[in-house]
C-alpha cells in the first residue's frame, strides 16, 4: 500500500494531492457534523463560517482529481488547486482569529461575543427568547490545549500547503516539458 501511495505521489501529484484534499476535508466536515449532531456541540456563528471553505475546497478537489484522469488542461488543474489553496488560507486565518476570540485575546464579533443590545421597541422577553446562546468567545471543547478552531486552522494551513505544493509540482512540470 505505501509504495502504491509513493508511486501515485509521484506520478499524478495532483491527483494525489485532490485525494488527500477531499479525503481529510470531508473528514473534516463529518467531524464537525458529529460534534454538532451526535454530541449536541452547537457551532457558533464563527464555527458554521469556518465550514464553508471545506464546503468550497471537498467538491472542487473531487473535480480536480478526476479531470487529471480525465485529461483535463494543466492551466485549469493549477487554478483550481489555487483556489483551493486561497480558501483554506483564508480558513487558516479564521480559525486562527476565531482561536484568539476563545482565548480573549481580542474581541469577536458583536452578534456572538458581545452584550445584547435591548433598545428596540420588542420586550426583553421576547429578545431573550429568540437570541442564540452560542457564544464564539467560549470553546466549548478542548483537547491538548486546542479548541475545534484551533484544529480547523491546523487543518486548513496543511491543506492549503498540500494543494500548494501541488500546483507548484504541477506548474514545474508543464515549464519542464516547455523547454524540453
Amino acid at each position: 500500500m505505501q509504495r502504491k501511495t509513493e508511486s501515485l505521489i509521484q506520478a499524478r501529484p495532483v491527483t494525489a494531492a485532490a485525494i488527500l484534499i477531499a479525503v481529510v476535508g470531508a473528514a473534516t466536515i463529518a467531524g464537525a457534523w458529529t460534534f454538532q449532531y451526535g454530541f449536541g456541540y452547537s457551532p457558533c456563528p464563527l464555527c458554521l463560517e469556518q465550514r464553508y471553505a471545506y464546503y468550497f475546497a471537498v467538491p472542487l478537489a473531487a473535480m480536480t482529481a478526476l479531470g487529471d484522469e480525465a485529461g483535463a488542461s494543466r492551466k485549469v488543474l493549477i487554478a483550481a488547486l489555487l483556489a483551493i489553496a486561497a480558501g483554506m488560507l483564508w480558513n487558516t486565518a479564521l480559525g486562527i482569529y476565531h482561536s484568539g476570540i476563545e482565548w480573549h485575546w481580542w474581541r469577536g464579533p458583536q452578534t456572538c461575543s458581545g452584550t445584547a443590545e435591548t433598545g428596540s421597541g420588542r420586550s426583553l422577553v421576547d429578545q431573550i427568547q429568540s437570541m442564540s446562546i452560542v457564544r464564539c468567545d467560549e470553546a466549548p471543547w478542548r483537547f491538548l490545549g486546542l479548541s475545534l478552531a484551533g484544529y480547523n486552522a491546523l487543518i486548513s494551513i496543511m491543506l492549503a500547503a498540500v494543494a500548494g505544493w501541488a500546483a507548484f509540482k504541477e506548474w514545474r512540470a508543464r515549464a519542464d516539458m516547455a523547454h524540453q
